[in-house]
């Protein structure tokens, strides 16, 4: 390479390239890393460079270049290539590689309205220097490649206009800690803040994006998950579009429910008009899912929720798909199909299901989550009414659709609702579950609005936060891990701001947190455990009994400090009622599993304490965060050893962690035999878990005579979710060979709209 090449410096001087000047940056991100080449790097770099390349260029090249080697063979390229990125990065925040002192990069951002002016009100200047010396900066060199582009992308504080950054990852991790615990004596919030930080910069505790993005800054709104249910009146269908405008803005992904809207050709004002049905106010609620991006970071998005023996079904069930024109498809929205045991049953019996408008049953839209048996003799009562008006369709027809149309789309979702009340937290009573969230993992009670400032509706939020399991050795150290998640997000709930006053009411009533797991599958692999043939249902059973008695303990203890949340009196847990006591006993057959807690002391301290939180635990997809905590999204079973996330920053390649050594134990997606393994799994973890899990089917064609998936084998799979207890499904995948590689080493995985990028998929 020619020697006498010059560089555009940023000033827009130039100078004779230092080929040493960059040998000396690569030589110092490869040290102590596995089968990685200096040379192979700077051949590939040098191969690009051109005279008066700009140093921007020449770093940007350099990165790549190690990025585009990394491979099975070579993973630790993903070290190197993060290295030489966190380099560049701090270069561009800082003007150099060693980061400033906290304090005077704090009062720098806050004189920019970067941060949030409390910080420096909240903490002395001493106490910002203790914290300064807790901070590791080196944390930042055990990021993969995949992790710092996310963190450019989405969580660094930066002007998203011209991409300029102000802060690296550990000013991040140890600022959201202090905002968090700011309120706490000021004798004990220096430790909690420490051990806070080292959690989560260590990647034991995993936050979501909407924490890590906005925690620090004047934007205060942390919850990743908001539930807004819809009446049946205009005031209500407008109050909820404004509510969805609102927090759409907010980086909140929205779950709709949109039940109670009556069918086409209801009578309106005693007759005097016929209603326009659901399909003009579902476009009304796209509108505005659409019409804000999730804090500049995407799109809105949102899941809206409908009864399946609602008297448009089969008008909604092919909403999303390709056919048909726009005034009969609204695709840019997803659907949960809400059912319960009289569906299920007339399924299995080969019976019909009766279609109604909820405006022609009294009674029976609310006895659908309130009360089962309500809901039966009202449904049959109805049913043999001539004078209410009803459709009947074959109940094999109805599911047989509704399952063509979420294999096509993978977008409609189901819920079963009877579960979501019978194995529930709260009292269905007084405080059914009518809907769940964006990415149907969150299950609590809301309230339709009859205008955006009625005191007496309720809009749920759900704070999210997750327990990486393949950062453990042994399950008695999720129990100061749980405390710690419970205390800051609990405090996250007095921090953050409440735009619409019905989510502050509920949020301040109920302080719902939802707590969940990464790494699951790493878990599995360091366990010699697989999903698919029974194996790791011993070990799963174990391990979330384990995880709910923890965040259960911690938040009965912080009731015991702070007092119990002022709506504990709606939960089952008033009453003593845990989640080990209203499970499917059909669980018993597949796991024999014992409880190894003393659940019976907790039981009786819940009932004298109460408990600050109504719901602890909620399992969640958390595609972005897994990636900044180099682990394996959620539960889910990874689809290659590598992954190749292909998202707005380019192809993203990420090793599964513990490659070397536990590569040989993983199951991948593609190699489960079928859903069998899996939704056991689920329904042990819901035994355990208060809120619901995103959970998905996943189905390849080429298994199958035809290279197609027989309906019956859809159906079987929806009745065993059903039939172990499983609350909600999210999405269906299908293989598609195109994106999977043959070897089964690498998979191309595209990134998400709906969430991954906000709303809940932390």
């Amino acid at each position: 390479m020619n020697s006498n090449m010059t560089v555009t410096k940023r000033s827009g001087e130039r100078e004779t390239i230092d080929l040493e000047k960059i040998h000396r940056v690569i030589e110092w991100a490869a040290k102590g890393l596995n089968n990685v080449s200096v040379s192979e790097v700077e051949l590939r770099s040098h191969l690009q460079f051109f005279d008066g390349i700009a140093t921007e260029a020449i770093h940007e090249t350099i990165i790549k270049a190690a990025a585009d080697l990394i491979s099975p063979e070579s993973p630790d390229y993903q070290f190197l290539s993060a290295r030489l990125a966190v380099f560049h990065l701090r270069k561009k925040a800082f003007g150099q590689f060693e980061p400033p002192k906290l304090y005077d990069h704090v009062v720098k951002l806050v004189e920019l309205g970067k941060y949030d002016q409390h910080i420096l009100e909240d903490y002395t200047q001493e106490e910002i220097d203790i914290l300064d010396s807790y901070i590791d900066h080196w944390r930042d060199m055990n990021f993969s490649y995949a992790a710092v582009k996310q963190l450019e992308g989405k969580y660094l504080v930066q002007n998203r206009v011209t991409h300029e950054i102000y802060e690296s990852a550990q000013f991040l991790y140890i600022l959201v800690a202090a905002c968090l615990f700011a309120k706490y004596p000021k004798d004990t919030r220096l430790q909690y803040v420490k051990d806070f930080y080292d959690a989560t910069s260590t990647f034991k505790i995993s936050l979501p994006t909407p924490i890590m993005a906005g925690v620090r800054t004047p934007t205060r709104q942390f919850s990743s998950c908001v539930l807004i249910e819809c009446g049946d009146s205009l005031d209500s269908i407008n109050a909820t579009s404004s509510s969805i405008v609102k927090y759409v803005s907010q980086r909140a992904g929205i779950g709709v429910n949109a039940g109670r809207i009556r069918a086409l050709g209801s009578p309106i004002r005693g007759g005097e008009a016929f209603h326009t049905g659901c399909l003009p106010f579902y476009k009304y609620f796209q509108t505005a899912v659409k019409s804000c991006s999730q804090g500049g970071v995407r799109g809105g998005a949102a899941t809206l929720f409908y009864p399946m023996w609602h008297l448009e079904v089969e008008s909604l069930l092919v909403l999303k798909n390709n056919r048909g024109v726009d005034d009969n498809r609204i695709r840019h929205l997803d659907y949960g199909v809400q059912i319960n045991k009289v569906m299920y049953q007339r399924l299995i019996q080969g019976g019909m299901i009766s279609l109604f408008s909820p405006s022609d049953v009294p009674g029976m839209y609310d006895a659908f989550f309130e009360d089962q048996e309500e809901f039966e003799r009202l449904y049959l009562k109805y049913e043999a009414d001539p004078s209410i008006r009803k459709k009947q369709i074959k109940a094999v027809e109805l599911f047989s659709l509704m399952m063509q149309e979420r294999a096509s789309t993978g977008r409609i979702y189901i819920q079963n609702v009877d579960h979501c009340n019978t194995h529930s937290p709260f009292d269905s009573k007084v405080a059914p579950v009518r809907q769940s969230n964006l990415c149907l993992e969150i299950a609590l009670p809301t309230k339709p609005l009859n205008n955006i400032n009625d005191p007496d509706g309720e809009i749920a939020l759900c704070t999210l936060s997750a327990l990486n399991l393949g950062a453990i050795k042994k399950l008695e150290e999720l129990e100061p891990l749980a405390d710690l998640a419970v205390r800051a997000l609990d405090n996250l709930l007095d921090y953050q701001d409440y735009p619409i006053i019905s989510a502050k009411k509920a949020s301040m009533n109920r302080r719902t947190l939802g707590i969940g797991v990464i790494n699951f599958a790493n878990y599995l692999a360091k366990e010699g455990v697989r999903y698919s043939d029974g194996s790791a249902n011993g070990i799963t059973h174990k391990t979330f009994e384990a995880i709910q008695f923890y965040l259960l303990k911690a938040s009965m203890k912080l009731a015991q400090e702070q007092g119990a949340c002022p709506a504990f009196h709606e939960t089952t847990y008033a009453k003593g009622i845990l989640p080990i006591d209203t499970y499917k006993r059909d669980l018993d057959k597949i796991c024999d599993e014992p409880l190894h807690l003393d659940w019976d002391t907790l039981r009786e301290e819940i009932k004298t304490h109460g408990l600050r939180n109504s719901t602890l635990s909620a399992l969640m997809p958390s595609e972005t965060s897994s990636q900044i905590s180099n682990a394996t999204n959620g539960i889910e079973p990874p689809r290659g050893l590598i992954s190749v996330k292909a998202s707005k920053d380019g192809q993203l390649k990420q090793v599964v962690p513990d490659f070397e050594k536990y590569q040989y134990s993983y199951e991948l997606l593609w190699q489960m035999p079928n859903n069998d393994g899996y939704l056991q799994l689920v329904g042990l973890m819901q035994k355990f878990v208060d809120q619901s899990i995103s959970a998905n089917t996943n189905y390849d064609p080429s298994r199958f005579e035809g290279g197609r998936v027989p309906m019956k084998v859809l159906l079987k799979d929806l009745l065993t979710a059903y039939k172990y207890g499983v609350k909600t499904l999210y999405y269906h995948n299908t293989r598609d060979g195109a994106s999977d590689s043959l070897d089964d080493i690498t998979a191309i995985e595209k990134e998400d709209d709906s969430c991954a990028g906000g709303a809940c998929k932390i």
